[in-house]
C-alpha cells in the first residue's frame, strides 16, 4: 500500500502521525501524487514543492525538539504538517494571483490573504495554488492562461467552477485540505462534481480580504470562504482556524443532538424556466437520506416548497447588481475583464473570439453581455419575492432547522455543456442571497460513477447544525470515495 494510502489524508491525527512517519515524507507523498494526477486533471496550475519540503524539514525538526508532548503541538499548531491547496484566487506569498486573465499573468500575490495566512500559522504547508473561472464568475474552471480543469472521476467532464482546481485535486486526492470562495455556488458546486465536503460559511465570519476580483456593490453579503475536505470531520477544525477572532460566532464548540433538531426536505424549485429539470437520481437520492434520517432518529422531515425559489436566478441576478449604502452600484463585469487597461466590450470580444482572437473564454463574454441587458432599475416584483423568501425561510429553520435542498439539476456534465445551461447554478446561487450557511456532503456515486450530494442548509450564524449533519451523512453513505477504484 502507498504511504498515501496509509495516511490518509485526516489532519485532526497529523501531529500522532508525524512522530512515527516524518513530515517530509508526507509532503513527498502529496507531491507524488499531484505529479502523478495533475497532468490528467490539470488542476494546480503553480505548484511550490521545493518550498513545501523545506517547510515539512522544519516540521520534523520542531517535532524532534518538543519536549511538551503531542498535546502541547496539536493545541498550538493544529494543522502541523498537513498538506494544502489554495484556490489561485487567494493571495498566497510568491504565488500567481490572476483568476486566469492573460492581462494578469505576471501578477504575483505580495501577502497571504488573512485566512491562508492563518492556515498556515495552524502548521499546514500549501502545495501550490489551483485553477478557477476566468474572474471567478462561471461554473467551469476553464481559462486562456491555464487552460481547462477535469474531474477525477471522468476526465471529459467538468469540475465546475469557480474552485474547480480545488474540487479536482482534493476529489483527485493530490492534497489533504484546501479553501475556495462562493458567491453562486462556487465551493459547493466543485464539492459536488468531485465527491468531496465543503461549507460556505455565513458571511461576513471568514475573511474574504485579499481575493481578487474584490467585491463591490452589495456582493460582499453574499460572499463567503470556506473549507474543502474529502473527510467531514476536518470542515470544523479548519472553520476554527479560517474564522480566527469571529469563531465564537458560529458556536462551533456547541454539541448537536441530531435527534432534536427539525429537518425539511425541498426537492426542487418548483419549475424554473432558468434551470433543468432535477435528474431522477438525485431525486432519489435525497428520498434515500429523508428515509434514513426518519429510520434512524426517528424524526419526521417535513417536505416544504417555496414559490418564490422559481425565480432564483433573477434574485440573484438582481442582488448582484443592486449599489452598496453610499448608492455606489458594482463595479461593471466588462471593466473586470479589461483590467489594468481599458473596459472590455463584449460585443467586440465576441466577435473576437469567433475568429480565435479573444483573450477571454466564452463564458465570461457571456457574463459580460448578460450584464448589459441587466436593467439599471430593480424588478419590485422580484425584490419582493426575495424579501418573501427570505421572511419565510428564516421562520422555518429558526436556530434549530436544516434542510436538504438539491446542489444542481444534474451530476457532473461534460466540458463546456454548462455553456447550453448557464442558469442550473441558480440551486446554488440562491442560498447566497438568502445569506445562509450551507454544508456539501457526498452521497456515493451513481451507475455511471459520478459524485452524488446534496446541500445541507441551516439558518445564520447555525454552521455548526450542517456541519454536524454532515458527519451523520458521511457515516451514513460513505463520504469520498476513491476514484481510482471504479
Amino acid at each position: 500500500m502507498l504511504l498515501r494510502d496509509k495516511l490518509t489524508d485526516k489532519p485532526t491525527q497529523m501531529v500522532t502521525l508525524l512522530h512515527h512517519i516524518p513530515c517530509v515524507e508526507v509532503v513527498q507523498a502529496y507531491i507524488d501524487r499531484i505529479q502523478e494526477v495533475n497532468p490528467l486533471l490539470n488542476a494546480v496550475v503553480k505548484d511550490r514543492f521545493a518550498a513545501a519540503l523545506q517547510e515539512a524539514a522544519q516540521v520534523d525538526k520542531l517535532i524532534e525538539e518538543e519536549t511538551g508532548g503531542e498535546e502541547v503541538l496539536e493545541d498550538r499548531l493544529p494543522l502541523l504538517g498537513v498538506p494544502l491547496s489554495v484556490k489561485e484566487s487567494f493571495a498566497l506569498l510568491g504565488m500567481p494571483f490572476t483568476t486566469g486573465m492573460i492581462s494578469r499573468r505576471r501578477v504575483v500575490a505580495t501577502v497571504d490573504s488573512p485566512l491562508v495566512a492563518q492556515l498556515k500559522r495552524a502548521g499546514a504547508i500549501p502545495l501550490g495554488v489551483t485553477n478557477t473561472s476566468e474572474l471567478c464568475m462561471w461554473g467551469e474552471s476553464h481559462n486562456h492562461l491555464y487552460g481547462i480543469t477535469s474531474n477525477p472521476y471522468d476526465l471529459e467532464r467538468t469540475s465546475g467552477g469557480s474552485s474547480g482546481g480545488e474540487g479536482s485535486i482534493l476529489g483527485g486526492a493530490g492534497a489533504v485540505i484546501g479553501v475556495g470562495s462562493d458567491i453562486g455556488g462556487s465551493i459547493r458546486i466543485p464539492c459536488f462534481f468531485n465527491g468531496i465536503f465543503g461549507h460556505k460559511t455565513t458571511p461576513g465570519v471568514v475573511s474574504c480580504e485579499n481575493q481578487y476580483p474584490p467585491t463591490s456593490g452589495r456582493q460582499d453579503e453574499y460572499l463567503s470562504s470556506g473549507p474543502m475536505c474529502r473527510y467531514a470531520e476536518d470542515l470544523l477544525p479548519m472553520l476554527k482556524i479560517m474564522a480566527g477572532p469571529k469563531a465564537h460566532m458560529l458556536s462551533l464548540n456547541t454539541k448537536v443532538d441530531l435527534k432534536k433538531l427539525r429537518f425539511f426536505t425541498i426537492p426542487h424549485d418548483g419549475g424554473s424556466a432558468f434551470t433543468y429539470p432535477v435528474s431522477k437520481d438525485l431525486i432519489d437520492i435525497q428520498r434515500k437520506v429523508v428515509r434514513r434520517l426518519e429510520a434512524d432518529f426517528g424524526v419526521k422531515v417535513q417536505e416544504v416548497q417555496f414559490p418564490e425559489l422559481r425565480y432564483g436566478f433573477q434574485i440573484w441576478d438582481t442582488y448582484m447588481g443592486l449599489p452598496d449604502k453610499e448608492g455606489k452600484p458594482p463595479k461593471p463585469f466588462a471593466e473586470l475583464m479589461g483590467e489594468p487597461g481599458r473596459p472590455a466590450w463584449p460585443v467586440w470580444e465576441l466577435l473576437k473570439w469567433m475568429i480565435g482572437k479573444s483573450e477571454h473564454t466564452l463564458a465570461a463574454i457571456g457574463v459580460g453581455l448578460l450584464e448589459v441587458t441587466r436593467s439599471s432599475k430593480a424588478s419590485s416584483f422580484i425584490i419582493q419575492q426575495k424579501e418573501k423568501l427570505q421572511k419565510e425561510v428564516e421562520e422555518l429553520l429558526g436556530t434549530d432547522g436544516v434542510f436538504f435542498y438539491p446542489s444542481h439539476p444534474r451530476v457532473a456534465p461534460k466540458h463546456h455543456h454548462p455553456l447550453f445551461r448557464p442558469f442550473d447554478f441558480t440551486y446554488t446561487g440562491i442560498i447566497n442571497i438568502l445569506g445562509l450557511p450551507i454544508t456539501q456532503c457526498p452521497l456515493g456515486l451513481n451507475e455511471e460513477g459520478l459524485p452524488l450530494g446534496v446541500q445541507v442548509v441551516g439558518g445564520k450564524l447555525q454552521d455548526h447544525l450542517t456541519l454536524a449533519v454532515a458527519l451523520y451523512l458521511e457515516n451514513t453513505f460513505g463520504g469520498w470515495r476513491d476514484p481510482g477504484a471504479n
